[in-house]
């Protein structure tokens, strides 16, 4: 096991109405709170709010870090590796690196979620990414051009088809 130091020395103070977010309008909005720049590598992290029963990120897997997701409120189904795993207000679920996972609203339930990834990949440009396909101004294909940069390599799951239908 490797010890991973982070390089910042300034407290980092997102404010809520400062934040960028990406989505407006949709099922799903991201709330952009700290890349990983600001946080010497630590920690990316963003609040993830999913309509009823919206689709969150389809299975992917990052090959250095784990994903931290804690429910603020609702109910989220996650995938990792080949459990879903249901998670309601106050739980935390943690994917290591390397396990694929995704994550939506429960039927019928909306999630709101603080997702936290780390050591950190710089993930605020990835969601513009996003939402340049939403825009239609890059293709979805796009993506697969930036898997590396972006520590995001998407995969498949039957268990996550079958789950979700």
């Amino acid at each position: 096991m490797s010890l991973f130091i982070p390089d910042f020395d300034e407290t980092v103070v997102v404010r809520a109405a400062e934040a960028e977010v990406t989505g407006t309008g949709s099922p799903v909005t991201n709330q952009l709170l700290v890349d990983s720049p600001a946080s010497g590598g630590a920690l990316s992290t963003m609040r993830v709010t999913l309509g009823r029963g919206a689709n969150g990120a389809r299975p992917h897997h990052h090959g250095k870090s784990a994903e931290m997701f804690y429910v603020l409120d609702g109910t989220a189904q996650l995938l990792s590796g080949d459990q879903v795993v249901t998670a309601e207000r106050g739980d935390v679920v943690v994917v290591p690196p390397g396990t694929q996972h995704a994550f939506a609203a429960a039927p019928g339930e909306i999630a709101d979620m603080l997702v936290i990834i780390t050591p950190g990949v710089e993930r605020f440009e990835y969601f513009r990414h996003l939402e340049r396909i939403r825009y239609g101004k890059v293709s979805p294909e796009s993506l697969l051009e930036v898997q590396d940069l972006y520590d995001s390599y998407f995969g498949t799951s039957a268990v996550w088809d079958a789950t979700r239908g």
